[in-house]
This record gives structure tokens, C-alpha cells and sequence, in this order.
């Protein structure tokens, strides 16, 4: 997988979530801890940000947004995120992708692009400093980020998608991902900036197979030695059985543009420079492969490629006239001149072939020029004037032992024409003990020639050898010498030598050579001393780094069988480069050149992002132990060229912008359109604070507006101070004074007009009046008013009986109904039982009290709150007009006017709960017996009445000596309700439910008034 080290800008924050177990795991100071929980914040946005970019697409950029953007601009905010969305899923088939990375694969790019880790904390630190968090991006730590990548997985595809848009991962890259089921899955590999899975430019099919695996061994013993080569050959046989064949071309190999490999070391400040300090050289650790070990993988070629021979192998290539004719070679003779014909003829195995008219001719043993000659001499003979021309259509083929350290030794036939490698092929190449150097052609006991298959695979070189004849053996001797050649060479892996060629220069060589990166003065040999110890052995190259000398050197260096030699890479930094980052158009790594002062890297405003902080900083590392110190500057004096400052190698030159410096910002609340929090501009006034925020509401009042500063006094307290502007005018513009200039943290209120809310509203009057419906009412009216534009009440009308219905009581009364419904549920079974109930009646008595609590609470929650108030009004409307019972109207308020019910209601625990007509005169008792009486579980003690305006008359509604309930003179409409006797012997257990069953039968006389 390819990955791009161009530079790298977030377009939006990243939210990251980590654990509370991350938190206390990790030991973090109070800002770590801060950061650790402000982190939630951030992630959902980069989604947003992930849209691919074409070639003919505009440029990407980045929306840096002001500290707190007012609805206005979150508006347009939203519009273009809507609009993203709108565009991703229109081409979803173009960004959706099948694969999302491992935490691993990410972790690697972020490490291989430092870039991204100091732009990611920085847009965190800011995003959370915008909402009130003070946290610096340094107090973010890098395992804080990668703890969160390893176990989020929402957080791994925003970050996946993000790549893909920008370019550091191909959608060919995920598809693969997605086709193989072992990338992506093993989390729990080295995180210290190794190759992952899929990451290190080897195919992700072969990089997590069994055959790549096998293929690789380690030089760190004989024995493992020994296994490469088995390795070699089980790669071999693995690719006979498989028809799916790892494709060539995605080897690991060191390319000078690759980035270096690195491991990342946690930076103390959150600086470019200083990660790229904090990296180290990490030793090789990848296992080498044998070279040579995958020419015998790919089994995807011809049978003629290979060498396969047989009588239907057609020959599809020209022979040379000087081609050896033998038994079983087709030829084919054609003649024309004298007569016309095309005949074949197979040599059999005497060497013979038959010719027409001319007889047998012996050929067997010719050359293909010298057996066209005799064939042509035999023809002329009988034919006149007659021309020939003799090809091979078809080769003969020949048995050849192969034998000696190989896979499959055995005899085979090959095509005449076969080579020994293709005889190696036939065979499935060597074993681990067998060599790739020394391949030995034998007939009989004559050694034909030394075949050196290096020639072939280093520089395609194929030896004009001797050809294969029947009974030819091929024998692969054992093994020589090994070298592990790895670091900054172009092919690393191991290396076979042979004799005479035992100097390093030829052992890089065969490894393709040094890299561009490679450092000739770090090069190191891990040596076995045979029969003793292993020891590590430094090249010593020239003090003074000349490269001709190293050169020298290396040449003249012998190496061992053994040996395993590593090329270190030069640091993975350059030297000389400076960093400019923040509020900066094109931030990134600048070349520093001798003398350079601050004016070469900002030239102008064009150089900034609009509206730069005016202090600017520049953070050296200073020698000799590179410790960090700040050195500040002002913008605009070195923009116009009245300050200056000169460079040192590793500066940071860091440009805050104005919102994210001291993030300046001012409030207007009240009537306009959009009340917020905005960032205050350069000479922002009041009214341009009302024109940001949308302009006034209709109910603005436009005289006055009040505006609250805010100062620090001898910078130990802060001070407030409120004046009144003239908002009106000053928007206007018809009065230049009457705008003032805004501070920072001032506070600018628009007030309502007064009396706005109570324009449109209006009662509502049911019922017995001679105009029911609804009436609009001036501020004040009261209740008499409004009936009297009603048309009064009509002779029906039973006033005594009226509901007058109001949203603030309803209100109240659910409020303190809740309360109730809380207070039963939550009482303990201490509050609902005596104190002198014995140990063995409690358990019966609380299942009763249950039972009876559960019917209470259902009752009580199953009525809605009326909202009544009780109103005492009479049908001369005359004599309680304007006095304490005409009461004020509200908005909203319903006004029901009953007939006259004729009724007395009696309900609760009666044996007959009914309606009774109303008899004048007549008592509560008096209705009570004629409805049956109470029954055995009626608490009579607590017997109330409902009067029909909405007023309770109880037991203890009077004075001491006031009369019974019971001989409580009733009225139309009125209600006797008996309680249910309450269960247990508590005080506060009886007061409780007594409450709830004279709640739950306030809404019965509501009720009647729509009888």
C-alpha cells in the first residue's frame, strides 16, 4: 500500500473518546484528566471533511471557524454541511469504500507523518479551549490518541475515510483490505512505527499468508539458516497447490523516496521540530527472505515455459540451422517447382525418416542446416526442378535426472530446448540445503558445465550452455556460504556467496545497491566466530566522511558465511529546515539557508490567514541540548519591515490568529433574530453587533438598550459598568453618536416592548351565557366584564356551580400531585406501620397496605389535573362586580357556566354510590342514608364534601365547635365522598393516602359541571 507524505491539514477536528479506565490507567495530572474528558467533543466532524478530491477539483482547504461562530455563521455552516452531505450520498458509489484500517495501519501513517499528530492536537486543544476547556495541546500525550484509535471504531472509519480523501490511502488500497479478512484484524502487533499489515508496500494477500511467512527465516543461527532454504521450498510446493497466485511487483524494497522508518519517541512539546528530534533508527527486525526462494513460487507459466515436453507440445519458436536433429524431432518438408506438396516425417528412433520416391534417409545427430541438404539432394533426384525447405514442427523430448538437493528429485521429460532452470521448475527448485550457485550439468561422468542461476536472476544473463540429451543429470549441490544483506539497500535479503566473491561491495551489489539514504559510516556486521561466539563488528570508514574512502573501504572488506549486515539510513530529518505552523496559509517545513531572518519566511499579509493574532512567537530548540525557549515578536512591525529577527536550524515560527490568541467576544441578547456569543472585530460597534446578529424583532423596543462592560481595576478585581444606548438610531444611522464602541466580554441587551406579550390574547366562556365563545380582553379586565360582553347568564345558569379553568393552576396542581405520588412510593415500611404492631402481623398488614397503596396510586395517576379555580360568583353579576371574588382574566383561561344539576352526587364507600335529587333543606346524612349508608370499609371519621363552585368542606374545615360534616346543609351539584379506611396504624400513613383520595376526587365535581 502506497502511502503519501505530502503535508498534511486538518479540514475539521477530530472527536476522540477515551475511557475513564484510560484516564486513571495513564496517572494524568488534572490537565490530562481535563483533556482526556474534553476529547468527547471532537469526532463526529471529520466524516464531514473526508470528500475525495479529483483532479479537476477545486483545491482542498481548511475552514478555520472564529472562537464561537454566532447562529448566523453556524447557519451557513450547517447549509454547507448539509450540502456535503447531500453530495456524499449522491456519489456514494464513488466514496464508498468496503475496508476500514486497523488502529495499527493508522497509527503507522500517523507516525510516518508527524505533520498529522501536531495539526490533530492542535485542533483539539483549540476546539476545546473555544468551548471552555482550558487545555493546551501539549497535555494531549500521543498514547492518549492512539488508546482511542484502539478502541474506536467509529473513530478509525472517520479517520479511514479522511485518508482516502486526502490522498494517503487508495480506494484500491481498502477494497483489498476489504477482500482479505486477515488485514485489519491482528490489533495487537508493535505499534513502534514497524511496517503493518498491508502498510508496507507488499501485496496484503501475500502479506498475511502462510506462504509469504514460510518464505521468511531469520540469519540469527545455522539452524534458521537451514530453515530459509526448507522455507523456500515449502513456497515452492504451496504455489503447485494453489491456483490463486500472489502477483509480483509489490516486494518490500527501500526506494529513496520512501518515508525513513522510524520510531517516534513522545515529544515533551507538541512542536514538528521536536518530533522529528524525538525519532530513533530502529534495528531491523523484519525477517528476511532467501533471494532467488520465489522464482519457483509463480506456477502460472506455459508447459513449454517450464520445460513439459511431450508429442502434442506445438513448437512456437524458431530453431537455429545449427539445432542437433534426433529421435522424435517432427519435421516438416515442403517442396515446390517441379510439384507442390507438404509432407511431416518423425525421425524414429533409429534416426530415420522415409521420404516419398526417395526412400530412408539417416539424419539423427545433423544439424538442421545439414540434414535440409540431404533432404534436398534425395528430392532433386526424383523430382525435377523441384526446391525444399525442412523445419521442426514438433521437439523431441528427453529424459533428465534431477537429483541432488531439490524439492522433487526424479527423471523428467523436457523439451530438447529446455534450460536448467526450467528443469528446476519441473522439479520445484531447491531445498533448503540446496544451492541457487552452484548447478552442476553432468552426462555421464563428463561435467558438461557450472550453471550460476545469479547470472540469470541479478542480470538476466542466460549461458549459451551445452543442451540437454537423454540420460543428462542435473545435480543441485548443497548450499554455500550465506550473507543477510538489510538497511538502506535497494533488495534485502539473503544471499548465497561464492568463491572468490566474499568482499562487501559484491554482497550490496547483488542486493541492487545502497539506497540514496544510505550511510556509509553506520554500517555494522553481526558475525558468528566459528565455534566460539557471536560479536558485532563496526566498519571503520573515514573520519571525515569521505565517500570515496568508504567506498575503498568497502571493497576491501571480506565477509563471512554468516554474516548478517545491516546499512543504517542517514537521520530521518533534515538539518537544516525550520517549521511554520498556526494561522499561516502555507504551513509546513521551510530550507534554512545561512543568515536567514524572520522577514524571508512572512513576507506580507498574504503570507496569514485573515485576522493574525499581533504577537507572534518563535519557539528555538537551543544548542547544545536543544532545550525549548519562546522568543516573541510583533506581526506587523516585521511585515513592514521595522523588525527582524534572525533563524536558527529547528526554529518554529508560530502565528496564532486574533480569535484563537485572547479569542475576544461579545454578547447581544433580547429581541433579535439571532441572540449569541460572536467574536468581536477590529472596531465593532453596537449597531454592527445588531446587524451580525440578524437585525431587531418586531417587538423590539428601539429607544433604549442596555449595555454591561466589563474592566479590571488595578488588575485585582473586575468591574462592571451599565449605560444605555440609543440602539435605534444608532442602527439607523441618523445619529452618529448614539453608537458606541465595543470591549471585549461586553454585553448588549435588546428589550421587549412593554405589554407585547399580551397582544392576541384571549377566554374562552362556555356554557350558560347568552354568547358563548371566545373573547379577547384588555390588560386589568375582569371576570364581570367579560360576562357582561357575553350577554350575562342565561335563566338555565347555575353560577354557583361555574369551573373556571386556568393553565397556572393546572400547572401547580401536577407539580404538587407529583410530589404526592413521590411521597407514597418512596415512604418505608417504618412510615406505614404502628409502632406497637407486633413483629408477626406486619408482614399481612404490608401486603394489605400495598394493595391499597397500588389502587390509590392508579386512581390518582389515572385523572389529569383539572386546573380549576374556585370562583364564588352569583347570578346578579351587580353585586360582586368589582369587588375581591371578581377576579382578573388571563390568557387561556376557560370559563364554564353548569345548568342547574337538580343532583346531589354521593360516592366513595357507600353501598349504593349514586346520584340523588336534590332535596332543599336536606343534609349530608340525610342523602347518605338514603344511598345505603357507608360499607365496612369507609372511614366516616373522614367524610367530606365537594361543594358544587369547587370549595371541600372536611372534618376539620371549621372551628372546634362547628357541627359534623354529616349535617352539612347540601346543594345542587354537590358531592358526599366517603374514603376508603386507611390500612396501618401511622399518623403519616393516614394523612398521606386521606390527601391522595380527596385529590384524586377533585375532578368528579368538574365533571358535573358538564352534566
Amino acid at each position: 500500500m502506497l502511502i503519501s507524505s505530502r503535508p498534511f491539514r486538518i479540514l475539521k477536528p477530530i472527536r476522540i473518546i477515551p475511557s475513564l479506565e484510560t484516564a486513571s490507567r495513564c496517572r494524568m495530572s488534572r490537565s490530562h484528566a481535563v483533556a482526556a474528558s474534553g476529547l468527547l467533543a471532537i469526532t463526529a466532524m471529520l466524516g464531514q471533511s473526508s470528500r475525495a478530491q479529483g483532479v479537476f477539483s477545486p483545491p482542498q482547504t481548511t475552514t478555520q471557524s472564529p472562537s464561537t461562530p454566532g447562529p448566523g455563521l453556524g447557519a451557513t455552516e450547517q447549509s454547507q454541511s448539509d450540502g456535503s452531505q447531500d453530495d456524499k450520498s449522491s456519489s456514494s458509489s464513488t466514496l464508498a469504500v468496503p475496508a476500514t484500517l486497523s488502529s495499527n495501519q493508522i497509527i503507522h501513517i500517523l507516525q510516518q507523518n508527524p505533520d498529522l499528530v501536531v495539526e490533530l492536537k492542535s485542533q483539539v486543544a483549540d476546539h476545546l479551549q473555544q468551548q471552555g476547556t482550558p487545555i493546551d495541546a501539549n497535555d494531549i500525550s500521543d498514547q492518549m490518541l492512539y488508546s482511542q484509535i484502539a478502541t474506536n471504531g467509529d473513530l478509525r472509519a472517520n479517520i479511514t475515510m479522511f485518508l482516502r480523501a486526502r490522498g494517503y490511502v487508495s480506494q484500491d488500497d481498502l477494497q483489498s483490505l476489504g477482500s482479505n479478512s486477515n488485514i485489519g484484524t491482528a490489533e495487537g502487533s508493535d505499534l513502534t512505527g514497524q511496517e503493518s499489515t498491508g502498510l508496507s508496500g507488499q501485496s496484503p494477500a501475500l502479506a498475511g499468508s502462510d506462504t509469504a511467512r514460510l518464505a521468511a527465516a531469520d540469519l540469527s543461527s545455522p539452524d534458521q539458516i537451514e530453515a530459509s532454504g526448507r522455507a523456500a521450498q515449502l513456497v515452492g510446493s504451496a504455489a503447485n497447490q494453489s491456483s490463486n497466485e500472489p502477483m509480483r511487483g509489490r516486494e518490500p524494497v527501500n526506494g529513496s523516496t520512501d518515508p525513513p522508518k522510524v520510531l517516534r519517541q513522545p515529544a515533551p512539546y507538541n512542536l514538528q521540530s521536536m518530533r522529528d528530534l524525538y525519532t530513533q533508527i530502529p534495528e531491523q527486525t523484519l525477517p528476511l527472505k532467501r533471494f532467488g526462494s520465489d522464482v519457483f513460487v509463480n506456477r502460472n507459466v506455459s508447459a513449454m515455459a517450464r520445460g513439459g515436453a511431450g508429442r502434442d507440445t506445438p513448437l512456437d519458436v524458431p530453431l537455429g540451422p545449427d539445432y542437433v536433429i534426433g529421435a522424435g524431432d517432427t519435421l516438416t518438408i515442403n517442396m515446390w517447382g517441379g510439384m507442390t506438396q507438404s509432407v511431416n516425417r518423425v525421425i524414429d528412433r533409429d534416426g530415420r525418416i522415409l521420404l516419398p520416391e526417395a526412400g530412408s534417409l539417416d539424419l539423427a545427430g545433423l544439424s538442421l542446416d545439414r540434414a535440409e541438404s540431404l533432404i534436398d539432394s534425395a528430392l532433386k533426384k526424383q523430382y525435377r526442378d523441384v526446391k525444399v525447405t525442412v523445419t521442426v514442427s514438433r521437439l523431441r523430448s528427453v529424459r533428465v535426472y534431477v537429483v541432488g538437493d531439490v524439492q522433487r528429485p526424479g527423471g523428467y521429460d523436457i523439451s530438447s530446448l529446455a534450460t536448467p532452470l526450467s528443469a528446476l521448475y519441473l522439479a520445484g527448485g531447491p531445498t533448503a540445503a540446496g544451492s541457487l550457485r552452484m548447478v552442476r550439468h553432468l552426462r555421464g561422468e563428463q561435467l558438461v558445465e557450472n550453471i550460476d542461476l545469479y547470472d540469470f536472476l541479478l542480470h538476466g544473463v542466460r549461458a549459451k550452455g551445452a543442451r540437454f540429451e537423454s540420460g543428462d543429470t542435473l545435480l543441485i549441490s548443497p548450499i554455500g556460504p550465506q550473507v543477510a544483506v538489510a538497511g538502506a539497500v535497494k533488495r534485502p535479503a539473503i544471499y548465497e556467496l561464492k568463491p572468490g566473491e566474499s568482499t562487501l561491495d559484491l554482497a550490496i551489489s547483488d542486493a541492487g545497491g545502497l539506497t540514496a539514504a544510505a550511510s556509509l559510516g553506520n554500517i555494522t556486521i553481526e558475525r558468528i566466530d566459528i565455534n566460539r561466539q557471536r560479536e558485532t563488528v563496526t566498519l571503520k570508514t573515514s573520519a571525515t566522511g569521505a565517500a570515496d574512502a568508504d567506498r575503498a573501504t568497502i571493497a576491501a572488506f571480506q565477509i563471512r558465511d554468516g554474516d548478517r549486515i545491516r546499512i543504517a539510513p542517514i537521520l530521518p530529518y533534515s538539518q537544516r529546515a525550520i517549521y511554520l505552523e498556526g494561522h499561516v496559509v502555507r504551513p509546513g517545513r521551510r530550507s534554512y539557508s545561512d543568515g536567514m531572518r524572520l522577514s524571508d519566511v512572512l513576507h506580507s499579509y498574504q503570507d496569514l490567514l485573515p485576522e493574525p493574532s499581533p504577537v507572534g512567537e518563535i519557539i528555538r530548540l537551543v544548542p547544545p541540548d536543544l532545550h525549548a525557549e519562546t522568543i516573541n515578536f510583533n506581526v506587523p512591525n516585521v511585515l513592514i519591515g521595522n523588525s527582524n529577527l534572525d533563524l536558527q536550524t529547528f526554529d518554529t515560527i508560530r502565528i496564532l490568529g486574533r480569535y484563537q490568541a485572547d479569542a475576544p467576544k461579545v454578547t447581544i441578547q433580547g429581541e433579535v433574530l439571532r441572540p449569541s456569543t460572536y467574536p468581536l472585530s477590529d472596531g465593532m460597534t453596537a449597531a454592527q453587533l445588531v446587524r451580525m446578529a440578524g437585525g431587531f424583532k418586531r417587538d423590539a423596543m428601539l429607544d433604549e438598550a442596555d449595555l454591561t462592560s466589563y474592566g479590571v481595576a488595578n488588575g485585582t478585581r473586575v468591574t462592571g459598568n451599565l449605560v444605555t444606548v440609543h440602539i435605534g438610531t444608532a442602527v439607523a444611522g441618523t445619529e452618529p453618536k448614539a453608537d458606541v464602541l465595543l470591549k471585549p466580554g461586553d454585553i448588549l441587551t435588546i428589550h421587549q416592548i412593554t405589554g407585547w406579550n399580551e397582544i392576541g390574547q384571549s377566554v374562552q366562556i362556555e356554557g350558560q351565557v347568552a354568547y358563548p365563545g371566545t373573547y379577547g380582553f384588555r390588560e386589568g379586565e375582569r371576570l364581570s366584564s367579560v360576562l357582561r360582553r357575553a350577554g350575562g347568564f342565561r335563566e338555565t345558569a347555575y353560577p354557583a356551580g361555574a369551573v373556571l379553568v386556568r393553565d397556572q393552576v393546572r400547572e401547580l396542581e401536577q407539580k404538587s400531585r407529583e410530589e404526592l405520588i413521590r411521597q407514597i412510593e418512596t415512604s418505608s415500611a417504618s412510615a406505614r406501620l404502628s409502632p406497637n404492631l407486633g413483629a408477626g402481623d406486619s408482614g399481612a398488614t404490608l401486603k394489605l397496605i400495598q394493595a391499597q397503596q397500588d389502587q390509590v396510586l392508579a386512581r390518582l395517576k389515572s385523572e389529569p389535573p383539572t386546573g380549576r379555580l374556585v370562583v364564588h360568583i352569583s347570578s346578579d353579576i351587580d353585586i360582586w362586580a368589582n369587588t375581591s371574588i371578581d377576579i382578573e382574566m388571563r390568557r387561556g383561561d376557560v370559563l364554564t357556566i353548569p345548568k342547574r344539576p337538580g343532583f346531589v352526587l354521593i360516592t366513595g364507600q357507600v353501598y349504593n354510590a349514586t346520584a340523588l335529587t336534590f332535596a332543599p333543606g336536606k343534609t349530608a346524612s340525610w342523602y347518605l342514608q338514603h344511598a345505603g349508608g357507608t360499607s365496612d370499609t369507609a372511614n366516616r371519621r373522614e367524610i367530606f364534601v365537594i361543594r358544587a363552585n369547587g370549595s371541600v368542606i372536611g372534618r376539620h374545615s371549621g372551628g372546634l365547635f362547628d357541627p359534623s360534616v354529616l349535617s352539612t346543609k347540601l346543594g345542587p351539584g354537590d358531592v358526599v365522598v366517603v374514603p376508603q379506611k386507611v390500612i396501618g396504624a401511622s399518623l403519616f400513613w393516614k394523612n398521606l393516602l386521606t390527601a391522595a383520595q380527596l385529590a384524586s376526587s377533585i375532578a368528579i365535581t368538574a365533571a358535573v359541571a358538564n352534566i
